[in-house]
């Protein structure tokens, strides 16, 4: 959530958190919310790359006002960090206990055609060096969002965190 759409709620974007559009870290911490036990696929070392919100049009503004010189191909990865589902769902377990959930890990069956774990080391310190100030996924940042979630609980449909899709 971005400032202005913690003061004003009508600039709010949805917050998906099913199996499909929801991202892995809405979806663990409202699954951790409602006691639902967290749904790791497979071993859980799949690897992605993130990016706060916060960052986003932060890294298209930046890139915008810092030009290509001529004839160079600039290449930005919109991320500022990586981590396993694994590594997500201690974060979120560790955040969601502190708050007195009682947060579960369950690794299930993987959906997705996807290998379990694979090489992933993207680049990514091109924003920084053209000024982008990162938002980094830290227990303060979770411990937000966690609140906004509680306050929100009662319009959580727990039908829909999981229905089993194969992808």
């Amino acid at each position: 959530m971005i400032d202005q759409t913690s003061e004003k709620q009508h600039l709010r974007t949805i917050f998906n958190y099913d199996e499909i559009f929801g991202t892995i870290v809405n979806r663990f911490i409202t699954q951790a919310v409602v006691g639902y036990p967290l749904t790791v696929y497979g071993k859980g070392g799949q690897t992605r790359g993130y990016l706060n919100i916060k960052d986003t049009l932060q890294c298209v503004y930046k890139s915008e006002q810092t030009p290509a010189k001529k004839h160079e191909l600039r290449i930005f990865n919109q991320i500022m960090e990586t981590f396993s589902a694994n590594q997500l769902a201690d974060m979120v377990q560790q955040v969601g206990n502190d708050r007195g959930h009682d947060v579960k890990i369950d690794h299930l069956e993987n959906p997705r055609k996807e290998a379990e774990e694979h090489y992933y080391n993207p680049t990514y310190h091109g924003l920084v060096e053209i000024g982008v100030t990162p938002h980094y996924l830290t227990d303060e940042v979770l411990h937000g969002m966690f609140a906004v979630v509680e306050k929100y609980r009662g319009n959580i449909r727990p039908e829909v965190i999981f229905k089993g899709i194969k992808w």
